[in-house]
This record gives C-alpha cells, structure tokens and sequence, in this order.
C-alpha cells in the first residue's frame, strides 16, 4: 500500500472527520483520482510531437495516456477536426496514491524558487495545478527532451466544499502557499 494511502487511512480520515463533524465514514472526503492533461505546443507542424508527449506522460503516470483531439476545425490555427493536439491520463487508486506521493514529495520542492501552489480550488473541492515543464519529474532524462512540455494535473475529491477539499489536500501534503495578510504571514 502507498505510503499516501497509509497516512490518509491512519491520520488524515480521523482529522477530517473531527474538524467537520462527520459521523459516517463515507462521507468524509477522500481523493477520487488525479487527471493529468498536456496541451501539445506545436502539434499541428510537427505530428510526432504529440506521440513523444504521450511518452513522456506515460513515463511520468505509469500508465499509458489517451491522444486527445481537436473536436472542431479552426483555420486560423491551421487545425483539423480529429488532429491530434494533446494527450491526458486519468490515474485512479495505487497509482494515484503513488503519484500524489511523488508529487508532493520530490517533484514541486525540485521546482526553482517554489513558494507553494495558489490555493484556488474550484467551488467543488477540486484542485487543478498547472506545471511549465515536464523535467521537474525525476523520470524524465533531461537530456532526451525534445521540446519542453507543460501539463495540467487535476485533483478530484469527494468533498462538497473547497474548504473540505482544500483540507483534505493540505493534510494530505500539498504545498499551499503561505498567504500574507496587512505585511504580516498567516
């Protein structure tokens, strides 16, 4: 089992329930699954790009991610319907857990000057972080990147609230950043 998952299992639920007063155990909020999507810059000139994106997201995920395509024509991006322009990957259960661990753990304190993460969740306690490039991932050979690719990564909870979900990802380890109020930190 997941280190994350543990910790979710032993500490975490029995905040959670206590901070709101949950009596069923069901209702407490957990984390669904984690959606990582990369827009691919370029796709149109360059086919391959998309196929080397959906290696790269393959070895960052574990799993293989589904090409993503353009669902109407727009002729001053020079774009097809059906082309292929991005890729995304949907992570549910260990492999979700493991990521999130690895997330929280190595890949955003590797970021240079990282504060935190913005701590805007989108009025039902999801969370969705953007990240400018795929070489903050210890998986990827920064040698072998061909075009530098950024990727949205969406954390979706069962909670009804962004003050439940913005809980629940704060115990769990995301890095929110420290808000400052009047000069003085939170």
């Amino acid at each position: 089992m997941s280190r994350l998952k543990d910790k979710y299992n032993s500490d975490v639920k029995a905040r959670l329930k206590e901070r709101f007063k949950i009596s069923n155990d069901h209702a407490v909020p957990r984390l669904e699954k984690i959606v990582i999507n990369m827009g691919v810059n370029g796709a149109v000139e360059n086919k391959n790009r998309v196929e080397t994106a959906a290696k790269d997201l393959a070895i960052i995920a574990g799993q293989r991610p589904t090409i993503r395509k353009a669902k109407q024509a727009i002729s001053g991006f020079k774009l097809r319907e059906n082309m292929p322009i991005g890729c995304a990957v949907t992570l549910r259960h260990a492999r979700m857990w493991e990521f999130a661990d690895r997330l929280f753990s190595i890949v955003l304190p590797r970021i240079r000057d990282f504060r935190g993460v913005k701590d805007r969740l989108d009025g039902r306690g999801n969370y969705t972080m953007g990240l400018s490039e795929q070489s903050v991932f210890p998986e990827i050979d920064f040698d072998k990147i061909e075009a530098v690719q950024g990727m949205d990564i969406t954390f979706v909870t069962s909670a009804p609230t962004d003050e439940q979900g913005y809980a629940l990802l704060k115990e769990l380890g995301m890095p929110f950043m420290i808000r400052e109020t009047k000069g003085k930190k939170a």
